[in-house]
């Protein structure tokens, strides 16, 4: 019997998965030599479905990696989340007949049962708020842009907009979740450990898979975001990303406390590492692996971080692209770059978290500010790609977690207005990585409110993803818990072609 074989339900089997190589020698004397193995070692652990068997000779396989089913389109993803909700009436979704409608209520036949948080729920009217801020067209696809966005503007020819999508969820907690794992609860994998557990690194002294929290300009309403958000679920540990710090040395321990030699760590490392082997050879604990490949990517890192964050070499134009503000660490600005610096090493998938996008009050006050933390900089991360040959196979996704209401809450008035949260459609955008570039996909009514045309959900949007990566969504899982689980789930998904070059 195959001890790998999906159809095997019985806890021994999930640790067979995990044995050593060594272990693996010692059972396996019916197999046919060690050194064909060696070579097969990453697919004949791959779970069922998961294993690439279409065009292998045009596939790029990493070793240790389960490897795409298909040559990638993308080999790297910067996922820039907006947390909070970016209200897209104010930013992408042009409606100006709702001028006319300033300040009356939103028909019942529009809103049409709509679910509320409490925040509304208890108000007695529903008041139109027209964007206060001005649009126009721009390049061959004739997309609207805020005035707040004028470098965006400038590249809309390069980039992929998806004006359709929706959620289930209208808190923040649960859509967040979702949006990063494809589940409202937490604790399965995210976007970032799936392409990690896929496609490996292409680096082996920087982490497969990183996330950077930006600094907003303005911190007038910040969301609470943590490591659920960016862990590897019931993938194996080492998938999980691992956080950069903006301020004091980039990540927690990397340098040696006080007194403490290199080759003292060196030292200390190997009889770590050799007490760890001994345990992971004895009972094959999944954890205790991952264990071993973080101390060693830990000491790695002390050489490669410093390199990566040392900005000292960049010339000037570098900064004429993506602003001043990128030479402050923490900032947006600053994360960008770094994710492009990343990118060039290897990282496979970078996270960048923006906060105070929930904007429910003092829309006026606060969408500037947050419009110019990302404007220059996104506009200066796809023109330093494309310089550095890098844009066609780095995806770059905008977006946040839902979108937000055309009616207001709280306050009204035609300078100021705030509103609440709003799942049924929103805005996203892709560029690079083969994403079809100058696409306005889907459309909402005139109140931005229900979708028109072409709608694209969560699940949609991964399967999507997953296919510039390389994978068949259907076919890409992990057994666990005696399911082939997978970041689309179980209901139907589709690849959405409109949006792929």
């Amino acid at each position: 019997m195959n001890p790998f074989s999906s159809n095997l339900l019985l806890p021994q089997n999930e640790l067979a998965l995990n044995l050593t190589r060594r272990r693996f020698f010692e059972r396996g004397s019916h197999l046919l030599g060690g050194a064909a193995l060696a070579t097969l070692l990453p697919q004949a652990f791959a779970p069922t479905g998961a294993r690439g068997d279409a065009g292998a000779g045009a596939v790029e396989r990493v070793p240790g990696a389960i490897g795409p089913h298909f040559a990638p389109r993308a080999k790297h993803v910067i996922y820039l989340h907006m947390v909070g909700g970016p209200p897209q009436i104010d930013l992408y979704d042009h409606k100006p007949q709702m001028n006319d409608w300033y300040d009356k209520d939103l028909p019942e036949s529009i809103r049409n049962g709509q679910r509320l948080t409490t925040m509304t729920s208890g108000q007695k009217r529903f008041p139109i708020a027209p964007s206060r801020f001005k649009f126009s067209q721009h390049g061959k696809s004739g997309m609207w842009v805020t005035e707040l966005l004028p470098h965006t503007a400038k590249m809309v020819d390069d980039m992929c907009f998806i004006r359709s999508m929706h959620t289930e969820a209208i808190n923040h907690e649960p859509a967040i979740t979702y949006m990063q794992t494809g589940n409202q609860i937490p604790g399965r994998p995210c976007l970032g450990a799936w392409a990690s557990y896929g496609l490996g690194s292409l680096n082996q002294d920087l982490p497969t898979f990183v996330v950077l929290v930006a600094r907003p300009s303005n911190t007038e309403q910040v969301q609470a975001i943590g490591a659920r958000l960016w862990s590897s679920g019931y993938l194996p540990g080492e998938h999980a990303a691992v956080s950069f710090r903006s301020a004091g040395d980039p990540i927690l321990y990397i340098n040696n406390p006080p007194g403490v030699s290199g080759e003292v760590r060196r030292k200390t490392l190997d009889g770590l590492q050799a007490m760890n082997q001994r345990t992971l050879e004895q009972i094959g604990d999944p954890e205790t692996r991952t264990r071993i490949a973080q101390y060693e990517m830990a000491y790695r890192m002390q050489a490669s971080v410093p390199d990566l964050t040392n900005l000292a070499n960049e010339p000037e134009s570098t900064f004429g692209w993506y602003g001043q503000e990128a030479k402050t660490p923490g900032t947006f600005a600053n994360n960008v770059l770094m994710a492009r610096r990343m990118v060039e090493r290897g990282v496979r998938f970078v996270q960048i978290y923006l906060n105070n996008w929930d904007t429910h009050g003092n829309v006026a006050g606060r969408l500037p500010s947050q419009c110019k933390d990302i404007d220059q900089a996104c506009w200066g991360l796809v023109q330093d790609l494309k310089a550095r040959g890098l844009f066609d196979e780095t995806l770059i996704i905008w977006g946040g977690e839902f979108g937000r209401t055309i009616y207001s809450q709280g306050g009204l008035s035609k300078d100021n207005y705030g509103r609440d949260h709003h799942p049924r459609c929103f805005t996203m955008w892709m560029a690079g990585g083969g994403a079809r570039p100058g696409t306005v996909h889907g459309e909402t009514d005139d109140f931005s409110y229900n979708i028109i045309k072409d709608p694209v959900h969560i699940h949609d949007f991964h399967a999507t993803v997953l296919q510039l990566l390389g994978f068949d969504h259907e076919r890409f899982v992990y057994r666990h818990l005696g399911l082939d689980q997978r970041l689309t789930g179980v209901e139907h998904a589709r690849v959405v072609k409109e949006l792929i070059a």
